[in-house]
């Protein structure tokens, strides 16, 4: 059989134009099979979204972060606009508050605060200051000077105190501009809520608010060293205006750096009760500043706002570089994985009707949202799989801000008992025998232990003191032996008493 030399030719272009024509069958197939793929995975990632979304607006929750912005407020009315609050925060605020001992020193002390790391609660180490003051003499102190004393007796730091006080007189000034300004209504930062990305938003106010309360705490145990009542009520009082100022703002940093500033607080009013140094009527002002204090209703907001920063955050990731090439459901999902876990932990922890916080639900919660997060996220490649890419690298750890909070809102009950305790004293010569015999004449109502729902834990004692105690985050009554921690987790309770110093 005769074959023309074209014959091959032809047999090849038929042939390719076979393989071409499947091929672009296949190729368009498989266009078909992922955009119906892409179509699946975004119908079904926006309805669980949109699902998840309406039943929480139907709870009156929102998500959107503007709803969480603070509504402004007249400049003239507003602590955070007053010059000097001002200038803590912008171009000066390295300028100011620096010329004090505390400025010099604080870094030079071990313990510039009421330290949480050690029980039991015990007097502020002035001797340790007015060491450091007396070094400053010769010039800068050096990083590796440390002053720390055992003398918190009532004479030595009586003698130290007066050196306290002088050094910190350099920085009188904006504290008097500080006082007056506290005395405005309101507080509103000047922050920028940027809704594109939640995490650039710069909160530079927080640690300023409370390293003034840490100097103010310093100057009230000294002047309540040397009997300066009113002066030490007056830093005490600003020192819960500088706290509360932050009330307003919508995020967990916030309420925890508030509720730490609670805890400063409590120093000087502890031992201003320590050594009888306040009056009545300063009590009785105490007294009602603590307990007008709700720490637990207070850091409810803060704890949706931080599922709308994930929201947001979610949407930045989704819009930029490689999130484009991913089904836009699947970012609907990790926006429903991520705000199901903050949802979680918060399941069942705090009862705003009972004003009660469950350590129990709370290490629960975080141990099954961390046996999820093993499962679903244990690689990248798996938590993107199972669209827990943002949760596994953002997701907070919420069981330490209820432990935070749960410790301030029982100091701060702890405190106002403590100025009700002290009141009854005054005015009956002892102690009572129970805390009920303080309602009504000098509180009003008796706050309950948190954690439990049930009164505080009281007893007098022997040498005409008292304890008073929380049973703490063990929920065990250990009869009011405090752990190696003023706030231990593990064992002891968490105790407000005198002890000899």
């Amino acid at each position: 059989m005769n074959t023309s030399p074209d014959e091959p030719r032809r047999i090849s272009r038929l042939l390719g134009n076979h393989w071409l024509r499947r091929s672009l069958v296949c190729f368009g197939a498989l266009v078909a099979l992922v955009g119906t793929f892409y179509a699946e995975e975004d119908w079904r990632g926006q309805r669980d979204w949109n699902q998840y979304r309406e039943a929480t607006e139907a709870r009156g929750e929102s998500l959107d972060l503007r709803s969480y912005i603070p509504k402004p407020v007249p400049e003239e009315d507003n602590f955070a606009e007053a010059p000097i609050v001002k200038s803590l925060f912008g171009p000066n605020a390295g300028k100011i508050l620096t010329n004090d001992l505390y400025a010099h020193a604080a870094n030079n002390i071990p313990e510039t605060d009421i330290s949480w790391d050690k029980a039991p609660r015990h007097f502020l180490d002035l001797v340790a200051w007015q060491m450091a003051s007396a070094a400053l003499q010769s010039g800068p102190l050096k990083p590796e000077q440390n002053f720390k004393t055992d003398k918190t007796d009532l004479a030595a730091r009586a003698v130290a105190a007066p050196a306290v006080l002088e050094g910190m007189k350099p920085d009188a000034a904006e504290f008097a501009e500080l006082r007056a300004a506290s005395t405005r209504p309101y507080s509103r930062y000047p922050l920028f809520y940027d809704m594109e990305n939640p995490w650039s938003i710069l909160l530079p106010h927080q640690g300023k608010i409370k390293e003034l309360c840490n100097r103010l705490s310093l100057e009230a145990c000294a002047e309540l060293a040397v009997g300066q009542p009113d002066q030490a009520l007056a830093d005490v009082k600003l020192m819960l205006s500088l706290a509360d100022s932050i009330k307003s703002d919508p995020f967990i940093i916030s309420a925890l750096v508030r509720a730490a500033c609670v805890g400063i607080v409590s120093q000087p009013v502890w031992e201003g009760l320590a050594e009888h140094r306040w009056n009545d009527a300063q009590l009785q002002e105490l007294q009602a500043r603590f307990l007008s204090y709700d720490l637990l209703t207070d850091m409810q907001q803060p704890l949706k706002e931080e599922r709308v920063v994930g929201v947001l955050a979610v949407d930045r990731v989704m819009k930029q570089g490689i999130g484009r090439f991913f089904p836009t459901g699947w970012w609907y999902e990790e926006k429903l994985n991520y705000d199901s876990l903050i949802d979680l932990q918060m399941k069942g922890v705090v009862n705003l009707a009972a004003k009660t916080i469950s350590p129990f639900r709370s290490e629960s919660n975080a141990k099954e949202k961390n046996r999820h997060l093993d499962e679903s996220s244990g690689s990248d490649l798996k938590a993107i799989l199972h669209h827990h890419l943002i949760a596994s690298m953002m997701e907070p750890a919420l069981n330490r801000v209820y432990v935070r909070i749960a410790e301030s809102q029982i100091t701060a009950d702890q405190a106002a008992l403590g100025c009700a305790l002290e009141r009854y004293r005054l005015a009956n010569g002892q102690f009572p025998e129970t805390l009920s015999a303080l309602t009504p004449q000098f509180m009003p109502r008796l706050p309950n232990d948190v954690i439990t729902g049930q009164p505080y834990k009281y007893r007098r004692t022997d040498d005409g003191q008292y304890v008073l105690y929380s049973v703490g985050w063990n929920e065990r009554d250990d009869g009011g032996v405090p752990g190696k921690r003023l706030f231990d987790e593990q064992e002891g309770d968490w105790v407000w008493d005198y002890r000899p110093s």
